[in-house]
């Protein structure tokens, strides 16, 4: 089995809840499998972090149904014990209409119970109705019991106990305010990983947290993996080794993909990096902020999202670098760059206080952060043949950020279309025979077809 951890809101305190069980676990000596509901990239950071393997990310949106089954199945294969962490609130799915791509829709694909996270800073009997209601909004969910959050004092804790009484609805958790305990965010969520040198001891005290404030006797039955409850145990086989049509010509080694991964790029899905890697890439990381030149006999290049604005002035300060990158993609070295690394390749990012940095130069635009979130899934329909896309292929991605380009491509990559399908589509994206440049996010776990074409295409030319 396994636990879903599921809030009635956004900010009621999924991911600290999420990481003090997993810190717990982990101080144990339990082997624990962790996974994120949604597109979200910083939120499994701190995962692994904690648990030293990598956080899926569990999205039937961005994949499909059956990938998440086969995702949760084959990740857990070697763990003692799973924890899913939702997102938003229970039922908030992509739309707002429905619960498509809801924590609540994943709970139902996986077939698992519901530890419902209640933030009970203002209230006492209220919580009653809440928990009542969530229980029996949906009956295809289990709730397995419920966390009370923000709990003020002993007595606060005494009438909250009483209004839940009568539903039989068993206190899993209770957690009091912690102000000391608080993660750190920013303009897109929270301040990933690598920033915080304090977080070893902060898990720490997340991790004796834990300790006391859970029920563990009722809690380790419901994570441990392979122990049947109500609702069973998933059974779905693993996902198969990709394939796809495009061929590598004469291969003389294994192809070394250039990977920027540093404090500016950091958001990659373990996934895909793993799916590059079945498929014959070697992933070599390089730092934009750090190194002078790319590294050596590498055939391609992928450059993730991240905050490159938080870091414009120290990627301006290292010319080698963007001269090294723009010369490559000139010479048609094939590329991919996702949001921030779309920003990277423009020829300046303007930051919030309107300072104008240089970049790599390749695209002919600047990056300009703004107040405006771009956020939402989309539906995207590819205009030109690329060495990924078929003009008028079509695929599911996620958007996320604050800045905007100052000038479109003549050609342009994609036509985006939000999940509502009454609002219009816009053209987005850069491309050319051997650069995919996109604000765009797409997991390739449900279309390994594209990663494969990646790797083809790193492979067909000279190692630069």
């Amino acid at each position: 089995m396994a636990l879903v951890v599921a809030g009635e809101r956004s900010g009621v305190g999924k991911t600290t809840v999420t990481m003090a069980l997993l810190a717990a676990l982990t101080r144990w000596g339990d082997r624990v499998q962790s996974f994120k509901v949604g597109p979200d990239y910083i939120d499994p950071m701190f995962h692994q972090f904690i648990t030293g393997r990598a956080c899926r990310n569990l999205d039937p949106l961005l994949t499909s149904e059956t990938y998440v089954q086969q995702c949760f199945t084959s990740a857990s294969q070697d763990a003692e014990f799973a924890l899913v962490e939702g997102v938003m609130g229970l039922f908030d799915g992509a739309s707002g209409r429905e619960d498509v791509a809801s924590t609540a829709q994943v709970a139902r694909l996986l077939n698992l119970p519901v530890l419902l996270l209640l933030d009970c800073a203002r209230m006492s009997r209220s919580v009653a109705a809440i928990a009542h209601g969530y229980r029996s909004f949906d009956p295809r969910l289990s709730i397995a019991g419920v966390v009370l959050n923000r709990v003020g004092s002993d007595r606060h804790l005494t009438l909250l106990k009483e209004a839940l009484e009568p539903l039989d609805l068993p206190i899993l958790g209770v957690l009091r305010r912690q102000d000391e305990i608080a993660l750190p965010d920013r303009h897109l969520g929270l301040v990933p990983t690598d920033e915080l040198p304090e977080l070893r001891p902060l898990c720490d005290r997340l991790a004796s947290l834990a300790e006391t404030s859970f029920d563990w006797n009722l809690l380790r039955p419901l994570l441990r993996i392979g122990k049947l409850g109500k609702l069973g145990k998933i059974e779905t086989p693993p996902p198969p080794i990709p394939t796809a049509d495009a061929k590598i010509q004469n291969p003389k080694s294994k192809i070394r993909l250039a990977v920027a991964r540093d404090r500016a790029f950091s958001f990659y899905y373990a996934d895909n990096l793993e799916l590059l890697e079945r498929l014959g890439a070697e992933l070599v990381f390089w730092s934009p902020l750090q190194d002078a030149a790319l590294p050596e006999g590498v055939g391609g290049l992928y450059f993730g999202g991240g905050f490159p604005e938080v870091f414009a002035a120290e990627l301006a300060a290292n010319p080698a670098a963007r001269a090294a990158v723009g010369a490559a993609i000139r010479a048609g070295l094939p590329t991919y760059a996702e949001c921030g690394g779309l920003m990277y390749l423009s020829q300046n990012i303007v930051d919030f206080d309107g300072n104008a940095w240089e970049m790599a130069g390749v695209l002919p635009t600047e990056a300009v952060m703004g107040k405006r979130l771009m956020l939402g899934y989309r539906r995207a329909i590819a205009q030109q043949d690329t060495f990924l896309y078929r003009q008028g292929e079509t695929l599911w991605g996620h958007e996320f950020h604050r800045s905007h380009l100052t000038h479109s491509s003549e050609t342009p990559l994609y036509h985006l279309q939000p999940y509502d399908p009454q609002s219009p589509a816009i053209p987005e994206g850069w491309q050319s025979p051997t650069l995919h440049a996109s604000y765009l996010h797409v997991h390739w776990g449900a279309r390994p077809e594209l990663a494969a074409q990646f790797v083809a295409a790193c492979g067909n030319h000279p190692a630069t």
